[in-house]
């Protein structure tokens, strides 16, 4: 038998990132979980996610950010919907002014009297627990290249400009392919950036040349920092890095990409996906879906300092991944051969 090649496989963390334990902290016994949004507030962890047995978003707290408790379901599908009458899922969460607003996915599978679509809705709650709802979507597919989906919204207020600023994803139903960017004045009617979308794959990278989806933006230091999802040719996920000085321009790729992957003999073995990150006094806290042969499940990791990794401007960048050789590296992409028959 003869090989003819080999595929990039990335494995463990890099650019300062750790994975905490060796356990999730949500699931799997509950059926897959996915999608964390997590904020600190008055000393307590609080975490909206996607229940995917229920098709719902549900809630939880924690003191620790590692033990979770008071799980229960704060949104669900709206029988008879049009737009969200089969599942709900992937929340954003904003306090501004004393209440909470949630952007979130309502999502229609394929049946025999309607099309498969996912769109963008809103909610506002003065708890974060009971929610009211618009009835109908802040955001539809109107575009070719949204095609029938757009997900996967994170929404940020900037104070400066008083407008809502929002990335989300399009393209195909379960895991879209590419991040737009858009902005609102009420949160409700958005205007979508004329040049979307702002951020594809890189086929030059195989680890996201497939999708990039799933952002989450965290601002520091004049730069806008993206966390995002990215997956291969095998559609196998890794969360990437990425920068840019206004958010939507000149995105600058992280050396070490993707910063997160699934492990060796971890629980998180088949990949990472959506994140959700905490400033602390010392470093940054992340939550992570993970992918098993079970479902999926949320973990944790940590990163140690505020510097993540980047360059300074105009000086090349250190790539921490390499090549290796086989199972087992934590850092390393291994060579996986194809037979040739």
């Amino acid at each position: 038998m003869d090989y003819c090649g080999y595929k990039y496989k990335p494995r463990g963390c890099t650019g300062g990132w750790e994975v905490i334990g060796t356990k999730p902290v949500l699931g799997p016994g509950m059926g897959t979980v996915n999608d964390p949004f997590v904020i600190k507030e008055n000393g307590f962890y609080r975490m909206w996610f996607s229940w995917r047995k229920g098709r719902v978003i549900a809630y939880t707290e924690s003191k620790d950010g590692v033990r979770w408790d008071n799980v229960q379901v704060v949104l669900t599908a709206v029988k008879g919907s049009v737009w969200e009458g089969h599942e709900v899922c992937r929340p954003t969460i904003l306090k501004k002014d004393g209440m909470y607003h949630m952007w979130y996915t309502g999502m229609m599978y394929p049946t025999e009297i309607n099309a498969p679509k996912s769109c963008i809705g809103y909610a506002i709650s003065e708890d974060g627990i009971v929610w009211r709802r618009r009835n109908s979507p802040v955001m539809e597919p109107s575009s070719a290249w949204e095609k029938i989906a757009v997900a996967h919204p994170h929404v940020m207020w900037d104070e400066e400009n008083k407008k809502f600023r929002m990335w989300y994803c399009a393209g195909r139903q379960h895991e879209p392919d590419a991040i737009g960017y858009a902005e609102s004045l009420d949160g409700v009617k958005w205007e979508k950036f004329s040049k979307n979308p702002i951020f594809t794959p890189d086929s030059t990278h195989y680890w996201e040349m497939g999708k990039v989806s799933a952002p989450y933006i965290i601002k520091e230091d004049g730069w806008y920092y993206m966390f995002y999802l990215g997956m291969d040719g095998d559609l196998i996920a890794g969360a990437g890095l990425a920068r840019s000085k206004d958010g939507i321009h000149d995105w600058e790729r992280h050396p070490s990409n993707p910063i997160s992957a699934g492990k060796d003999g971890n629980w998180d073995w088949l990949g990472t996906r959506k994140v959700s990150i905490v400033k602390e006094k010392n470093g940054y806290q992340m939550w992570y879906t993970g992918g098993m042969r079970e479902g999926q499940a949320i973990g944790i990791a940590w990163h140690d300092g505020f510097d993540l990794g980047f360059p300074e401007e105009g000086a090349p960048g250190r790539d921490e991944r390499g090549f290796g050789e086989g199972w087992g590296s934590v850092n390393y992409y291994y060579h996986d051969n194809i037979a040739k028959y």
